[in-house]
């Protein structure tokens, strides 16, 4: 029996597992155990956060559809976190937290024949996250021999 005891500002939070498996304690808890619970932490992220338990369409193609596009997000969330987030507040956040925080914002979206421009709230509380994480990203996808793209600001 592997026993954890903590006592936090909410209170205690006692966990206790029981395993036949042998070993040290404290390798099978942090190795094993909390890994599962990882895990488990990453498929509700999807299934929650990312709309991933959502087949309320009647055909299988349909729910097929969905399941994929929100594997498809939680993928990109996740490249998201390791190129781009990599260094800032947000670099252990959670996928709702990202989706909220930093992408689901208000902009004017403004579109010629060569370009479209995104123009953000100047007061946004992560603008600066917000830059970093978009210099990231440019910097990851250009080219190889092309021009880094220039920001403004």
């Amino acid at each position: 029996m592997i026993a954890r005891l903590e006592h936090e500002a909410r209170g205690a939070n006692p966990r206790f597992v029981v395993t036949d498996l042998s070993g040290d304690a404290a390798q099978l808890y942090e190795r094993l155990y909390c890994a599962r619970g990882e895990a488990e932490n990453r498929i509700k992220e999807a299934q929650i956060d990312l709309f991933g338990r959502r087949a309320s369409c009647h055909r299988f193609q349909g729910n097929q559809m969905r399941l994929l596009l929100a594997a498809l997000a939680y993928t990109l969330m996740i490249q998201l976190r390791q190129v781009a987030l990599k260094g800032t507040e947000l670099e252990k956040a959670c996928t709702a937290t990202i989706r909220t925080k930093l992408l689901k914002i208000g902009a004017a979206v403004l579109r010629n024949t060569r370009r479209v421009r995104l123009l953000l709230a100047s007061q946004h509380p992560l603008k600066e996250v917000f830059m970093v994480a978009a210099r990231a990203l440019a910097h990851a996808l250009r080219p190889p021999g092309d021009a880094l793209v220039k920001y403004p600001g």
